[in-house]
């Protein structure tokens, strides 16, 4: 098996394997009578189709949102290992190097960033450039932007086969969404977004999950999930604030909301919002009764986070509570990168990442991260220069352990 996979791949038929030819499916009609009207073999072929669409739809008590649907949730969430800490998608930022580093610190499951279903379905080197993985690299679930279900479907398509979860992003809450006509501003159009959780749960091998967030309205909120539920989607995560609520800092998540989310459908539910360290992926756990918690912008800070390790800023004011954890931001830039080598992905995520997980070694010394914008060309050599400058100015932050990790560990919160 490929150790490392790109969609490149299945642009040359010499890279293909046997495992994708055979999820590759050719229809071939050959009459067994060669006077037999060819349009009368295609008309029974496609009302079968409709007939077996149909089956679909009334099994497992109640269509595509029924009791049979909600088992079959939970049933494919269990065999994933039902995983509580979850690296959220963020544009340009959760590639497969980035996920990887995650895992090795405690990320039981990963998203992609959001990828643009009608450019992935077009363009073969946006593909290969945006979408990569590896087998190591699971749970995954593929993230895309869409508002055409069959543009989605085709995306979609193109991953089943590489993932665990298909999700439709349905939260991005930035202006570029709004011109795209995506994201959380798709919540102004409900039908269309039903008709893009139908059609990839009633045409792909694997399950639909939706990223959400929260209408002002609680009620509204629940009608929401429960619509989604119905169209067939298998996995909810809901951002706890609306889609004004962009900047993070100035608004916090609201958990009751997630929780109401939570006891009003009947699949799994991850949270997304407020986490700092572990201890509040804990207490959300806690607090909301959901199945999972998912980080970004403090993953991107500190890629530790879910195996306890936090940055001074989150230290309690108690110092024995505490303890220096063997590990810097330095040092997981360094793995990083060698992981990069290992998977190749774009220099511009490259450059995002050390600015985010050397940011407050930069404050210290601003000299370096100006050379460090002034390079328009990176090398691996260069940024490893870069960081071995900072260590020699003595620029070291220790990443800390709080002592009460264990006890959380103790009480039923596992790190898968």
């Amino acid at each position: 098996m490929l150790s490392f996979f790109s969609l490149s791949s299945l642009q040359n038929p010499s890279l293909r394997s046997p495992l994708l030819l055979m999820a590759t499916k050719t229809l071939t009609v050959i009459p067994a009578n060669p006077e037999e009207d060819l349009d009368d073999r295609l008309c029974s072929d496609l009302a079968q189709q409709d007939q077996e669409q149909q089956q679909r739809l009334s099994s497992g008590g109640g269509g595509l949102g029924g009791e049979g649907h909600a088992e079959r949730a939970w049933a494919h969430w269990r065999k994933l290992g039902s995983p509580k800490m979850v690296v959220a998608p963020m544009v340009d930022n959760s590639e497969l190097p980035f996920r990887m580093l995650c895992r090795k610190y405690g990320a039981a499951a990963a998203y992609t960033p959001m990828l643009h279903s009608r450019i992935f379905s077009e363009n073969a080197k946006y593909r290969s450039q945006e979408f990569t993985t590896c087998k190591e690299d699971r749970p995954l679930f593929v993230q895309f932007c869409a508002n055409d279900p069959d543009v989605l479907l085709e995306a979609a398509k193109m991953v089943e086969n590489h993932c665990d979860y298909v999700d439709i992003n349905l939260g991005c809450p930035q202006r570029i969404a709004r011109r795209g006509n995506y994201g959380a501003f798709l919540m102004d159009n409900l039908p269309l977004i039903k008709s893009l959780v139908e059609k990839l749960a009633l045409n792909l091998n694997v399950p639909v999950s939706c990223k959400i967030r929260i209408f002002p309205n609680i009620q509204d909120t629940i009608t929401y999930a429960r619509m989604l539920e119905e169209a067939g989607c298998s996995l909810l995560a809901v951002h706890g604030r609306t889609r004004d609520e962009k900047d993070g800092k100035k608004f916090r998540a609201d958990w009751n909301a997630i929780k109401t989310v939570k006891d009003a459908v009947r699949i799994p539910v991850l949270a997304n919002g407020n986490i700092r360290h572990v201890s509040d992926v804990y207490s959300c756990l806690e607090e909301t009764g959901v199945e999972g918690v998912l980080s970004a912008e403090t993953l991107l800070e500190n890629p530790a986070l879910f195996a306890g390790f936090r940055t001074p800023e989150w230290v309690g004011d108690n110092e024995h509570s505490n303890k220096e954890g063997g590990l810097d931001q330095a040092d997981l830039v360094v793995e990083y990168l060698k992981l990069c080598e290992k998977y190749p992905v774009p220099w511009r995520m490259i450059r995002s990442h050390v600015h985010k997980m050397l940011g407050d070694w930069f404050k210290l010394h601003p000299t370096v991260r100006e050379d460090l914008n002034k390079q328009s060309k990176l090398t691996f050599e260069f940024l490893h220069d870069i960081v071995k400058r900072l260590r020699d100015l003595g620029a070291g932050i220790p990443l800390y352990l709080e002592n009460t990790q264990a006890a959380a560990l103790a009480n039923g919160y596992d790190q898968s």
